[in-house]
């Protein structure tokens, strides 16, 4: 992420990281488990995705509480970061710079840690739904969440990764979309739903989430072509292929965004940034 938009989205980084701080005590009376979970949160990192809640409330108009909502997604993303580094997926012994969970504590406590604030997700969206005092809503965020975060999602998206299928563009974009798209989906969504977003509009949300999931990736992509990741879409389409698609997903996404009405300044520099990462000739990569 570059500087212009790292300093674009410091306040609501600033403001999750208050959150966070303030929720640490809601996982019980101090022991190993918390202590674990509190040392996984604090770990640094964006705040991209709940960053994203907040800021589609605010372009609702911001005068909806969404906090909750905010936490439950960062809960979802570390869960999912502490599972990945364990030995039996990724086998990563470092995050962001200091020892991963499973390093830091043990195995079985990293499990439990991401078993606990995956339902503490699922919790936070619970408050956020009475904070707003709309049930309908609450219970389409936690649908959404429960679909993005399960079989049909993030975790059917890590059993992809761990044993990819045969990669064709059609098998990456499908991989991409649920493990990276569906976080995003669910940040859009929650902050639709809570923000005070129309209901009928749902599916475009989703649609404008899984564009923008698209171009994050294949930008990605292209940024990390030395690596030996065999689902990685430049490398199996040609760069040629992969820009046109990273082009039609930026167009589309730039649509539904005013289409949505969620042309913040925020937004508009995240898609000039994933614009401008790669070159505009596939064949200068």
């Amino acid at each position: 992420m570059g500087v212009a938009v790292g300093k674009l989205l410091e306040g609501y980084r600033d403001q999750v990281e208050k959150v966070l701080e303030e929720a640490i005590p809601s996982f019980g009376a101090t022991g190993k488990l918390q202590e674990a979970i509190g040392y996984a949160l604090k770990n640094g990192g964006k705040r991209f995705r709940p960053a994203i809640v907040l800021m589609v409330a605010r372009a609702l108009g911001g005068k909806s509480e969404v906090s909750d909502a905010a936490l439950a997604v960062e809960y979802f993303h570390t869960a999912s970061l502490i599972a990945d580094d364990l030995p039996c997926m990724d086998d990563d012994d470092e995050r962001r710079g200091v020892p991963s969970l499973h390093k830091a504590f043990n195995e079985a406590t990293a499990l439990l840690a991401s078993y606990a604030l995956i339902s503490a997700g699922f919790d936070r969206i619970r408050a956020n739904s009475e904070t707003i005092g709309d049930a309908k809503r609450g219970l389409l965020a936690i649908e959404n969440a429960s679909y993005n975060t399960g079989i049909f999602g993030a975790v059917g998206g890590q059993y992809d990764d761990l044993f990819p299928p045969k990669p064709t563009e059609e098998t990456i974009l499908a991989v991409m979309d649920k493990k990276t798209g569906t976080l995003f989906e669910i940040s859009f969504v929650l902050g639709w739903l809570f923000g005070g977003g129309d209901i009928e509009a749902l599916d475009d949300v989703k649609r404008l989430s899984t564009h923008f999931g698209r171009a994050f990736q294949i930008t990605d992509d292209f940024l990390d072509l030395d690596d030996e990741d065999g689902m990685n879409l430049p490398r199996i389409v040609g760069h040629e292929r992969a820009y046109a698609l990273l082009s039609s997903e930026i167009s589309q996404l730039k649509g539904k965004l005013k289409m949505l009405g969620l042309q913040l300044p925020e937004f508009l520099l995240l898609v000039e940034e994933m614009e401008s990462r790669v070159p505009s000739s596939p064949f200068c990569v």
